[in-house]
């Protein structure tokens, strides 16, 4: 979170500038503010923090860069308040902010460099890459005619290197299968979007499924797209995936909330220093207010995942399915300073509707120990039993339908789902763990590049993967070829969850992407098929 590691091994002068170089927001004012060209003992000041500022600028032996000595210490004076306030260094800045905004200026592939060369995964329809004929399975050779492949260059210096200011030129060659020679294409860079809605298909009779990666500037009309499509293929029940979805911006979970609420109802409330509260209640225009939904987080979800399940649970809207969530009720406001560099102070605490604080406990100034409760959770066994979570009595809360809640500590589900590792075995943990399975993945797709470049729905994927009965046992032999040599007890316990991740790799690498991945792994995930049970035997609908 942006932490400056040097708390330990600064020497006392640069801290002492470090605490004055980080007055709150006002570093870059407060030099100009009328402070005195040289500091008179004699002046009284209200602010040492300021007065300190003042002599060493003035006074110190040497002179000293003001501007740099605050982007060392201005962490340091952060790291004094809550784990999630933070200083963002303008270096950082734009890529902090780039997933949130929803687009970025790029060529439109994904690509992956497991193999030491850029492999283009899939192009992005109609962008850039696309109308000038790149596609899925070429290989980056040169980039603006610079040899790129294996030379082991870090996958983010490529990033650098394919990304630019929209309008502007990049040269790609390209090695494509059955061409002898590099194909040279030029490629004029462009706003590329960032979907939040990872994935949206429909899993199971009437049921609906949306993988929600976080909370961007787009992700509330994305959210009615995705719900308007899965409507008109007949879903009338939803899983939500918030696994992993580690938040964004606080409007966007309430926008999303409120497709789901009925008028009148509250979804979440902030609280300031000062008490002042801020309500925010559904409008009534929601398009999901008759959907039965299934919400699914994990120890992952935090911040907006968090804002929203609390929202459904305490209205008693769905149900909750999964793990205990992160546990991250405080909200940040984003103040710039003048260099393009940003405070992300939190303002205020946020409540669910019926009270409750989510906000896990932390210590001033001791991120370390807040880092590691996930760790601790494990430890105590939190991941795979219930019974191993406590809550204490005083941050009991009961929902307008009675049911209990608790605060203190992220949103308890209201069916827990233990992690599952009963197919985990040193096997697969060895051919996942060595890269060996999604290169067979990789290679499976360029084999199979024509068939897998006419799919475009789930039922086309799953029909080509039901043709395809040697998947795991080539895969198997492939894997012996590369260092692993063939455990058959332990293959045997773990095909299914080999074969999924198999599908699920090949599947990213077609048109559908995401859903394909998702469509292909959702058998093995205990959680969504949960999920499926409860919203397929639900008598109301």
């Amino acid at each position: 979170m942006y932490r400056n590691s040097i708390r330990t091994v600064v020497f006392p002068l640069v801290l002492a500038a470090g605490v004055a170089a980080g007055v709150a927001l006002g570093f870059y004012v407060g030099r100009n503010s009328g402070l005195p060209h040289i500091f008179r003992p004699q002046e009284k000041y209200d602010d040492k923090l300021t007065q300190t500022l003042s002599l060493i600028e003035n006074r110190y032996v040497d002179p000293i860069g003001l501007d740099s000595l605050a982007e060392r210490a201005v962490p340091l004076l952060v790291a004094e308040l809550d784990p999630h306030s933070v200083y963002i260094p303008a270096s950082e800045m734009e890529a902090m902010n780039e997933s949130l905004e929803g687009e970025f200026d790029g060529i439109g592939v994904v690509f992956n460099m497991a193999t030491d060369t850029v492999i283009v995964l899939n192009v992005i329809p109609q962008g850039p890459s696309d109308k000038v004929g790149v596609r899925a399975g070429d290989r980056i050779i040169e980039i603006d005619d610079s040899l790129v492949a294996g030379r082991k260059i870090p996958q983010n210096r490529i990033v650098r290197l394919l990304r630019g200011p929209r309008g502007t030129t990049v040269r790609l060659g390209l090695e494509r299968q059955r061409i002898p020679e590099l194909v040279h294409v030029e490629v004029v860079r462009g706003a590329i979007p960032i979907k939040s809605v990872e994935s949206a298909f429909r899993i199971g009779e009437r049921v609906g499924y949306i993988k929600l990666g976080q909370f961007a500037r787009t992700t509330a009309l994305e959210m009615r797209r995705a719900l308007a499509m899965l409507r008109a293929e007949g879903c009338d029940r939803l899983i939500f995936d918030l696994r992993g979805n580690a938040g964004g911006f606080l409007d966007q979970a309430i926008a999303v909330a409120n497709e789901f609420l009925r008028k009148g109802q509250l979804i979440v409330y902030t609280e300031d220093r000062n008490k002042k509260q801020l309500r925010e209640y559904a409008d009534g225009t929601g398009t999901a207010q008759d959907m039965e939904v299934a919400v699914l987080i994990d120890e992952g979800s935090a911040s907006s995942s968090e804002i929203l399940a609390g929202a459904l649970q305490d209205n008693d809207r769905g149900t909750i399915i999964g793990r205990r969530s992160f546990g991250k009720g405080l909200v940040q406001q984003q103040i710039p300073y003048a260099d393009g560099s940003a405070l992300r102070l939190t303002t205020a605490r946020y409540y669910t509707p019926t009270g409750r604080s989510i906000q896990k406990p932390y210590t001033i100034g001791r991120d370390e120990s807040y880092d590691e409760e996930l760790w601790n959770r494990y430890r105590r066994n939190e991941f795979f039993s219930a019974d191993s979570i406590r809550f204490a009595d005083s941050l009991r809360f009961t929902t307008p339908g009675g049911k209990t809640v608790y605060g203190g500590g992220g949103i308890m589900p209201d069916l827990f789902i233990p992690a599952d590792t009963t197919d985990v075995t040193d096997y697969f943990m060895e051919v996942v763990g060595r890269n060996i399975l999604y290169r067979y993945t990789i290679e499976y797709a360029d084999r199979h590049r024509e068939a897998l470049d006419t799919i475009r729905t789930v039922e086309q994927l799953g029909a080509f993967f039901d043709r395809d009965r040697t998947l795991v046992n080539s895969f198997v032999r492939y894997a012996a070829n590369k260092g692993v040599a063939p455990r058959y007890t332990q293959i045997a316990r773990s095909r299914r969850l080999l074969e999924a991740q198999l599908r699920g790799y090949i599947g990213r690498n077609t048109k559908l992407e995401d859903t394909g991945f998702y469509a292909s792994i959702y058998p093995v995930d205990k959680v969504i098929v949960q999920a499926l049970e409860i919203l397929n035997n639900n008598p109301d609908k």
